[in-house]
């Protein structure tokens, strides 16, 4: 039996802790003693967690990575809380000097530096350890193994970091896991030297569990009784996703007549204040629709006519996979990993990725039934289902000397 240690974040909604919870629900637990790390023992996909992972305490300073800084400080976490003041401004001005106003990554990077010597180490030594969310300070630093693997689930081509912190970490790693082709591509882009270390695996997906939940009745649904051409995206409310684009698309497609459209979106973020401030500004209250969060979205999914992904960058969205699990037309923008999430005209269609190339892509496919129930037919035709993917773990995770 080996020991395994696999660390997050949280499990709050979203599409990476939903693949987390479905690599858990596959692994063999008949060889893998699993020891489950969640810095905070949060989210409304907690319950989807595997019984046979033996979830392990929360501990303060880690918790606090989940907080607000006047929380942690209020749970008299002060160095963490000092630290992560210091990181804020750091990066804020760091970004003002070079024009950069999104600084988000490197904030996260300067967080686990400053707070490294405040944060305990593993007790525990495992045969391997897993960190599943960048960043991985956490199994880099703080954890004893006699294998590290991190995943990577974003392209980094989009991602403003420090190369040289960030190298540093990925080199006490002996494997990094890229969700896609593209993803690994990007990766390399920026860390070539790092070329030997990464493999492929695509994120757990159950198609049987997607449909089966897609089938929950669920009273609340408004798309259940709307008539209208109905659009749908699912993702967290963040400038990543694109719905500023979105929304500015839709009043574009509006203001040529297409009034017997609707858009839902369901998902929660630090956006949503934004966002309806833009579909105000616009006219669209009733027309393009925030749902909120919702732990469950395949009913929504279920219901559209058209499944949008209007986002800036992806790994590999999984909702995207899922829409067309349940054989919905789907259209993503034509973000740099694009292409190894669907083959244009076959699978999905890729739009330009602008707001008048998201208008464009949605008018095509409103007024090209042929194509769209094309699309819709290859996809209810193909099997996604990806348990095999485990293999390619299960072959990292065997026993082997660590060469430093």
């Amino acid at each position: 039996m080996r020991n395994v240690l696999i660390a997050s974040y949280d499990m709050e909604v979203g599409g990476v802790e939903r693949s987390l919870a479905g690599m858990l629900d596959e692994f063999d637990y008949s060889r893998y003693d699993i020891d489950l790390m969640l810095y905070r023992h949060k989210g409304d996909f907690m319950p989807l967690l595997s019984e046979r992972a033996n979830l392990l305490a929360e501990i303060p300073q880690y918790a606090s990575f989940r907080k607000s800084i006047n929380e942690t400080i209020k749970d008299r976490q002060l160095p963490i809380g000092i630290s992560r003041v210091l990181a804020k401004t750091h990066a804020s001005v760091v970004g003002m000097v070079n024009g950069i106003p999104e600084m988000g990554y490197y904030q996260m990077q300067l967080m686990w530096k400053y707070a490294s010597p405040f944060l305990p180490a593993c007790k525990r030594e495992y045969d391997v350890a897993i960190s599943y969310l960048w960043p991985h300070y956490f199994v880099a630093d703080k954890v004893k193994a006699g294998k590290k693997v991190a995943w990577i689930h974003t392209d980094y081509s989009t991602v403003a970091t420090n190369r040289q912190l960030d190298l540093k970490m990925w080199r006490k790693f002996d494997y990094i896991i890229a969700v896609s082709d593209a993803c690994r591509d990007s990766f390399l882009e920026r860390y070539g030297e790092l070329r030997d270390k990464v493999v492929v695996m695509e994120n757990m997906i159950s198609p049987s569990y997607v449909r089966s939940m897609a089938k929950e009745n669920m009273d609340q649904n408004p798309m259940t009784g709307d008539s209208r051409f109905k659009l749908l995206s699912v993702g967290r409310l963040c400038h990543q996703k694109g719905f500023d684009h979105a929304i500015q698309a839709f009043k574009l497609l509006i203001d040529k007549g297409y009034n017997k459209m609707v858009w839902y979106i369901v998902g929660y973020g630090g956006d949503e204040e934004l966002l309806q401030e833009l579909i105000v500004q616009n006219g669209l209250e009733g027309r393009f629709i925030l749902l909120g969060k919702q732990t469950n979205p395949y009913p929504y999914m279920d219901q559209c006519d058209l499944y949008v992904q209007p986002s800036r960058y992806e790994g590999k969205a999984v909702t995207v996979t899922e829409a067309k699990i349940l054989g919905k037309a789907v259209m993503i923008t034509n973000y740099p990993t694009a292409s190894s999430q669907v083959l244009q005209e076959v699978d999905g269609y890729i739009a330009e990725l602008s707001i008048e190339g998201i208008a464009a892509g949605i008018e095509k496919l409103y007024h090209d039934n042929e194509l769209r129930e094309r699309l819709a037919f290859n996809c209810s035709n193909t099997d996604y289902s990806n348990s095999s993917e485990l293999d390619k773990l299960y072959e990292l995770m065997k026993p082997s000397r660590r060469s430093d």
